[in-house]
């Protein structure tokens, strides 16, 4: 990957997001841009006045949300991962327009958040769907069954890693498939559902680019994961 140019150097950021929330992906994408950021930790799904905290930057109250060096908000990860990727094509986050690769890479990056990421808003709180405890239990269940048959239809369908998702050069996909596969149905699960994709994110998680962003924002361990799965 190329060195970050003095352009995005001198570029500022201010992400809204908890560390290990969806925030996480676009701030490493940005560690690895070499861009300034400010971070401000919010956390919508732990109370009103959390969602509250949010409502002046995205009227969703949901994180994470971007402003850009012009001021604009952005929200949605997988927009901000995307325009952030063709924003600094010097540091080969992305296939640029022209690759023959840009349509397998926005594929996969919309699968993302359409199949997988848009199922922790009725996970973060089941109440939102409905009031009954047992129907919750199953919608939790079921959720997190349906999550784990995502992963393993994209491992199905992606191309052999090599060594990462999309090739020789660690990109936006191989970030945002790391951070979501930390979450529920976590890890183990995870590797049993998506062998190939195991040795990527396992590839990512060590990479020494990242090891302090990790350690600051979302450090991750396997011993962590102590429920059944």
């Amino acid at each position: 990957m190329a060195a970050s140019s003095s352009a995005s150097s001198n570029d500022r950021y201010t992400l809204y997001g908890a560390p290990g929330s969806g925030a996480t992906p676009v701030h490493a994408a940005l560690t690895l841009i070499g861009a300034q950021v400010d971070t401000v930790d919010v956390s919508p799904w732990e109370s009103d006045s959390e969602r509250e905290r949010m409502s002046g930057v995205n009227p969703m109250q949901q994180v994470p949300a971007l402003v850009l060096p012009s001021g604009e908000v952005m929200t949605e990860s997988a927009a901000m991962l995307i325009w952030l990727g063709d924003r600094y094509p010097e540091a080969g986050l992305c296939p640029t327009p022209g690759d023959p690769l840009r349509a397998r890479y926005l594929r996969w990056m919309v699968y993302l958040p359409a199949a997988i990421y848009s199922l922790y808003w009725v996970r973060d709180d089941p109440t939102r769907l409905t009031p009954d405890p047992a129907a919750q239990a199953v919608m939790l269940e079921r959720t997190a069954e349906r999550i784990a048959h995502c992963w393993h239809l994209m491992d199905t369908q992606i191309d052999e890693p090599a060594p990462y998702l999309l090739g020789e050069q660690i990109s936006m996909l191989d970030l945002y498939v790391t951070v979501l596969s930390r979450w529920t149905p976590k890890r183990r699960r995870f590797y049993r559902e998506a062998p190939r994709m195991a040795r990527v994110v396992r590839r990512v998680d060590a990479d020494p680019r990242l090891a302090d962003f990790w350690a600051a924002r979302f450090p991750f361990t396997m011993d962590q994961e102590t429920q059944k799965d």
